[in-house]
């Protein structure tokens, strides 16, 4: 993928550029490694993402704020690199998609569980109360 050296990113209208979607491994404030899972069933999950940019008719975000976008709703990523030099892979993501909004990056959060069957078994001899 080529880099696109800007200045600005300015979206129009409502649009939301973001960055700092994660793919990757995550691993959580006590450690733990939760492998990747994009590309797999258990894969489709919302994200989290910070707000790079806005258009001048978003109000429900403001840059910096970190979101938690529905799963697909955010397009492939662009490299920009800025007049400073700094690299970045960004996104643009639906506004009405945003499931919720936080000032920082939540910590030791892992949205998504696996599809996968599970059977459990009851013992109805018992009393369950």
């Amino acid at each position: 993928m080529s880099l696109i050296k800007c200045n600005k990113v300015i979206p129009i209208h409502d649009g939301i550029i973001v960055t700092d979607m994660s793919f990757d491994n995550q691993v959580t404030d006590t450690g733990i490694i939760v492998g990747s899972d994009d590309g797999k069933s258990e894969g489709i999950k919302p994200r989290w993402a910070k707000v790079f940019a806005i258009g001048k008719d978003q109000t429900s975000v403001k840059i910096g704020d970190w979101i938690l976008v529905e799963h697909g709703r955010w397009t492939r990523n662009v490299k920009i690199e800025d007049e400073t030099g700094n690299e970045y892979e960004i996104r643009r993501v639906e506004p009405k998609s945003i499931i919720m909004k936080g000032d920082t990056k939540p910590s030791d959060v892992y949205l998504g569980k696996s599809n996968k069957s599970t059977t459990q078994t009851f013992d109805f001899s018992k009393p369950m109360f």
